[in-house]
């Protein structure tokens, strides 16, 4: 389980990105599921809420537990990034940038502006790419973005430069992040890590046709789903 938190030094930072990345499945490449923020689930010990609020709520192990109660994944292990941490394991491990095709121009509330077509990211401008949602699409396009993101940081280790700073990397990311991944773990799946470099096949949920617009106990916006019908769509996505 990936999450990605706007944390800035406080304690309470509510979830920016929620992701379970499998790679020891049947398909015995990465498959990558991400969660749409505003989803209307049932956080235990704390009612309705949206799924991003779980992880100001308990942290990674309340996450963890929510996925698990709403579309049945048992994640192994998890890992916590922040804005700063991904910036240092990007920059670490990509010296010369990530190849990005840029879906548009981007500005609005950006640290640096963003041009549409293909270019090389740095961690921070990768990063301001993957957490944009001020245009019409919102957080659908933030999803889709990150999940483009993810799938380029896997293409780049076709670079056997890359592949050699891995193992550094991955040391980096463990000592910046709160985390419980074995490194045994990595190295066990480094071929299917390998196998990303050439695509990683992306779910999002709520799945297509599955959900609808509804509003939380307190007026906010946020998306009603059809449980039955996304934990069908996350079994038979995980097991091709």
């Amino acid at each position: 389980m990936l999450i990605g938190n706007d944390s800035r030094g406080e304690d309470n930072a509510r979830a920016d990105s929620i992701m379970i990345l499998q790679l020891d499945g049947p398909a015995n490449k990465p498959k990558l599921i991400s969660f749409m923020r505003d989803t209307y689930v049932s956080i235990p010990g704390a009612g309705d809420n949206k799924i991003n609020a779980s992880y100001a709520y308990g942290g990674a192990d309340l996450v963890r537990q929510t996925i698990s109660e709403n579309f049945g994944i048992d994640s192994k292990y998890y890992m916590t990034l922040n804005f700063e941490t991904f910036e240092k394991v990007i920059d670490t491990l990509f010296s010369n940038g990530v190849d990005i095709d840029a879906e548009k121009n981007m500005s609005k509330n950006l640290e640096v502006p963003i041009e549409k077509g293909p270019q090389k990211m740095d961690g921070l401008t990768l990063l301001q790419y993957a957490r944009f949602r001020m245009d019409e699409e919102g957080d659908f396009g933030r999803v889709r973005r990150q999940q483009q993101v993810i799938s380029a940081i896997f293409s780049e280790l076709k670079n056997p430069i890359s592949i050699l700073k891995l193992p550094y990397a991955a040391g980096k990311a463990m000592g910046y992040s709160a985390n419980d991944v074995p490194l045994s773990f990595l190295a066990k799946n480094s071929f299917s890590i390998m196998k990303g470099a050439s695509g990683v096949d992306r779910l999002s949920v709520p799945a297509e046709d599955t959900w609808s617009y509804g509003q939380s106990f307190d007026g906010a916006s946020v998306l009603l789903f059809d449980q039955q019908a996304n934990q069908q769509a996350i079994q038979n996505f995980l097991a091709k």
